[in-house]
């Protein structure tokens, strides 16, 4: 039975995917070849993708690192499962631990939440893999004792993030040698990550939650006049959760529930399909402004109701009702840009990585520190740079996502995964902040409505709603599709070298014999298998 789409490459940095029966896609080609070991090791997809996330934390250090969040959609072979592996506040936060400040800090220590990826490898190694949990560390550790050589477009991400984040605590320690970023192709090490991540394989994770990598965190952050302590380690559990979906054109779209910004992907994926897409040009003004308008709104609700599910003012499927979407839908103005306000639903820097394997077993994962680096804190002697999640809380009373003690945060991070009839189709993602449900949106109209392959769908130009009117755009775009926008109100910023603004797909598509892997040409990244 042929593909459900075309096998054309017509975009300006066509790449070609990878067909195999067992195969890895992430952004860094030797994260992407420490999954592939994993699998040629006899180890499961869940395997390779977790040596290949502890991977991404040394060899993406400007994305990732240890002290990141993490989140899975797992297909098991038979069914999905969804885990959230995000941290919470520290106890201490409270809206008066911030004092006068009008925002949350964007940088240093009181941005950190207990970070997650940790207690996420060993849930999804202890439910799903079949290799000893030591032995997904290997990889990862030679590279931090013997040094790799960085890579392209993660030297130019680690130069851009230099200056700003020089000054925060253990930052420079670890990711200045020298005083500077290093070049690409030049060596790095870093043996206390890999002593680090000795630790936690043979503790499981205990030692950074509940052992002596906890009491150096909370040492560094008391000297830091931070709020984190080992108690809030020590209390951190991730879920299990079940994945929120939404079916278009055939195709059941997964993404996981808040706090996290899938359903994002999802409401603006149910608003779109009340537009006839396939019959509008692939790249056109029609089909553009229609996705913009529907990720608007979409976004508009999101960032006034999504938080941590225990302080949301309704169940988050409430925003998924479809007689809701249909009234979205109906807001557009297929001639004119609008600013959409949160609607009233009825009562009632990141890195992703996917892997699959010749049982049937497919992973999606993502995880981050948020902004690049994340807040920039780096605890000395242990190679450990700490997310800055704390810094999507608003200080606005009564907000949802207003800042509180052992809370989860909104988060940015969302894996991807498509089914049909109840059986798998595709895992995949697209990295990059608040880029990621538009991306998941923009490659699902791909492929869904204009039948192009997924790594066409990874290629294609892009779109990045910003603010208000505000819209970013890839070059690509025909200038008169761009005119036409212009002229519906949108406030158009075409980054011709800015490629890095709008996201990095990864995608995994079932074969009836095996899998295409898609990979991104925005970053170093790689599909790899056998």
């Amino acid at each position: 039975m042929g593909a459900p789409f075309s096998w054309s490459f017509p975009y300006r940095w066509p790449r070609k995917p990878l067909l195999a029966k067992n195969v890895v896609a992430t952004s860094q080609p030797l994260a992407a070849q420490a999954g592939v070991a994993m699998l040629a090791a006899g180890g499961n997809a869940v395997d390779a993708a977790l040596a290949t996330a502890i991977a991404l934390t040394l060899v993406e250090p400007v994305s990732n690192g240890i002290g990141s969040d993490l989140f899975a959609i797992v297909w098991d072979g038979e069914r999905l499962h969804g885990l959230n592996a995000s941290g919470r506040s520290p106890a201490a936060w409270t809206p008066a631990f911030f004092g006068n400040a009008q925002a949350m800090p964007q940088r240093g220590w009181n941005t950190v939440t207990v970070p997650g990826a940790v207690s996420g490898w060993r849930m999804l190694s202890e439910r799903f893999g079949r290799l000893p949990f030591e032995r997904l560390f290997e990889p990862t550790i030679r590279y931090g004792r013997e040094g790799f050589l960085v890579s392209p477009t993660v030297a130019r991400q680690w130069a851009q993030q230099a200056e700003e984040l020089r000054g925060q605590p253990g930052f420079a320690e670890a990711f200045l040698p020298g005083g500077r970023a290093p070049a690409p192709g030049e060596l790095f090490r870093l043996p206390e990550h890999a002593a680090t991540l000795e630790k936690i394989a043979a503790t499981r994770g205990e030692a950074f939650y509940r052992g002596d990598l906890a009491e150096k965190l909370e040492s560094h952050a008391r000297a830091n006049g931070a709020g984190l302590r080992a108690a809030d380690l020590a209390a951190h559990e991730s879920d299990w959760v079940a994945p929120l979906a939404i079916d278009y054109r055939g195709y059941t779209v997964h993404e996981l529930p808040p706090n996290g910004q899938g359903i994002v992907a999802l409401a603006a994926l149910g608003i779109l399909s009340h537009f006839d897409l396939a019959s509008l040009p692939v790249d056109g003004a029609d089909s553009l402004h229609l996705q913009i308008e529907a990720v608007k709104l979409a976004f508009a609700d999101a960032l006034a109701y999504v938080a941590d599910p225990a302080h949301m003012p309704f169940a988050a499927d409430t925003l998924l009702d479809p007689a809701y979407l249909a009234a979205r839908a109906r807001r557009i103005d297929r001639r004119r840009a609008q600013v959409f306000a949160a609607g009233s639903p009825p009562a009632g820097g990141t890195v992703y990585l996917t892997a699959a394997d010749a049982s049937g077993k497919m992973v999606s994962l993502i995880q981050s520190n948020y902004m690049g680096f994340g807040s920039g804190v780096v605890v000395p002697g242990t190679g450990i740079s700490l997310q800055n999640r704390g810094a999507t809380f608003v200080l606005r009373p009564g907000h949802p996502n207003c800042v509180g003690p052992r809370k989860r945060p909104y988060q940015t991070i969302i894996p991807g995964f498509v089914t049909r009839a109840g059986r798998p189709v595709m895992s995949f993602g697209v990295m990059g902040g608040t880029m990621q449900p538009q991306g998941h949106v923009q490659v699902m109209v791909r492929i869904a409505d204009y039948g192009q392959n997924p790594q066409t769908a990874c290629d294609g130009p892009r779109f990045r709603w910003v603010k208000d009117l505000e819209v970013n755009v890839e070059a690509g775009f025909a200038p008169s599709v761009l005119e036409d926008l212009a002229a519906r109100g949108h406030r158009l910023v075409e980054l011709k070298e800015g490629y890095m603004d709008f996201g990095s797909c990864q995608a995994i598509w079932r074969l009836p014999e095996g899998y295409l892997a898609a990979s991104d040409p925005r970053r170093d990244g790689q599909a790899a298998g056998f």
